[in-house]
């Protein structure tokens, strides 16, 4: 398994990188981390094969933590997930030797076709003794391969979040949540709560419908399709 620790200063993002990790096969989450020196201490304890590495972080940089792990010689990949897109930050990423740099908001299949490509390629090279040209050109051309993406989603929706609620919606059944149970669920609003089931219902991944009730208005409740539905 490659044990992976997650970096970010918002628990619900993190808490949808680690399903996103969950669900692909060869990985773990083995830890989390929402500060750079927690993260540092926790890449000593831990020990990770690979960190999901933010660049905003409350007490230092991402590009900070990079530093430091590289000056302590920590054997750990890294991979980007952040929100800056300034060419100096990205530029000193790739100064810091991170494998990836993954720009906020991506969509779960960017994700996970990252992580195949890292799982590929920690592979490989745990196979080999010594590598030829031919090898090298495959790594290095595969890198090369797997840049940023961003996900193309209305003004104010985060993948990240949309994320989230999918999940939620999973979790509930044929039955589904209303706005009000999503936003229990989840912790966000109940505008902001319907304003993502909405987004699921027009890209198609959700159907909502009435329920009427004794008295009262009826309630909207959504459901999440299965992935046969989706692709009719």
């Amino acid at each position: 398994m490659i044990g992976v620790l997650i970096v970010d200063d918002d628990f619900m993002v993190a808490k949808v990188h680690a399903g996103f990790v969950a669900a692909v096969d060869g990985f773990e989450v083995i830890g989390t981390a929402a500060t750079g020196a927690q993260a540092l201490a926790e890449v000593e304890r831990l020990r990770p094969d690979l960190v999901l590495l933010d660049v905003y972080l409350p007490d230092m940089t991402g590009l900070d933590v990079l530093r430091s792990l590289r000056a302590t010689g920590f054997p750990v990949d890294v991979v980007v997930i952040s929100a800056a897109r300034d060419v100096d930050t990205i530029r000193s990423a790739l100064h810091g030797g991170v494998l990836n740099y993954l720009v906020k908001p991506f969509d779960r299949r960017t994700f996970e076709a990252r992580l195949h490509d890292y799982a590929r390629m920690h592979g490989e090279l745990a196979e080999l003794d010594e590598a030829g040209q031919h090898d090298v050109d495959r790594m290095f051309g595969r890198a090369r391969a797997a840049a940023p993406a961003v996900a193309q989603t209305p003004k104010g929706i985060t993948q990240e979040t949309l994320e989230l609620v999918r999940s939620a919606l999973a979790g509930a059944g044929e039955d589904g949540l209303s706005a009000t149970e999503c936003s229990e669920r989840t912790g966000l609003a109940r505008v902001s709560a319907r304003r993502y089931l909405e987004q699921l219902v027009t890209v198609q991944e959700a159907d909502v419908r009435q329920r009427y009730g004794t008295a009262g208005r009826p309630e909207r409740r959504f459901t999440l399709r299965s992935r046969t539905q989706g692709t009719k």
